[in-house]
């Protein structure tokens, strides 16, 4: 047993490198030697990647971009021996926390809606309802559970009981700022205090616009890449 137990030793230190097809593996457990890969540069916006990509940094041959959400996207070569992709340059979005479905006080709110939303109609209508809305005055019309009535005020005096819009169209930011922000419908909800809320009302659709306008602004950007076969976009 010892003996054996001695050659078994032995042999470890007697490992081969053999070639199977393009691959390498090692004997004994007969393991796969992996191809080095690099490990990728990342950066916050698109325009880190268009400038890799225009300046050639690396000398890499055509590269797929891979657009994988409205907050990430990999710049990829093609496959290595082990069927593997090396992943050159990973860029996600810097983006806001929004507090979706959360209810939140009126001031929160109004700082909420002005810092982290493009400005648009309803917007504005919005900020006007809880710029001026009167305190534990928040109501339901009692019909289907949509329309709501809020007391506003300029001042200590009231001057109107106003309807809720529902649903409300907004553009968070929730994609690269490079591109245009996607319109999403939205539930607009108020609840004694008085606190607000958003739900989002589209099923995702802005996911798919978002994406497509950063595929839009990269096939803009790389023009010449992409006519020259550089560059492959897909989203």
């Amino acid at each position: 047993m010892l003996k054996e137990a001695f050659q078994y030793i032995v042999g470890l230190g007697n490992k081969e490198i053999k070639e199977v097809g393009t691959q390498k593996f090692s004997t004994g457990a007969f393991q796969l030697i992996q191809e080095a890969t690099p490990s990728p540069l990342k950066v916050r916006n698109l325009s880190g990647i268009v400038d890799y990509i225009k300046n050639d940094y690396d000398g890499q041959p055509p590269v797929m971009i891979h657009i994988e959400s409205p907050t990430e996207v990999k710049v990829m070569s093609s496959f290595n021996r082990d069927m593997n992709r090396n992943i050159l340059v990973q860029a996600e979005a810097l983006l806001p926390t929004i507090p979706f479905k959360q209810f939140i006080n009126v001031e929160e709110f109004n700082i909420l809606l002005q810092s982290c939303f493009v400005p648009n109609d309803d917007r504005a209508t919005m900020l006007r309802i809880v710029g001026n809305i009167k305190e534990e005055q928040v109501r339901s019309t009692g019909d289907d559970g949509i329309s709501q009535a809020v007391t506003t005020s300029g001042g200590v005096k009231i001057v109107s009981e106003e309807k809720v819009p529902n649903p409300v169209s907004l553009k968070p930011f929730r994609t690269f700022v490079e591109v245009p922000q996607p319109i999403c419908d939205f539930v607009f909800r108020l609840q004694d205090g008085p606190r607000a809320a958003l739900i989002e009302a589209d099923g995702g659709a802005w996911k798919l616009q978002a994406m497509a306008n950063i595929k839009d602004f990269l096939l803009v950007a790389l023009e010449k890449e992409v006519k020259s076969d550089r560059v492959v976009i897909i989203a």
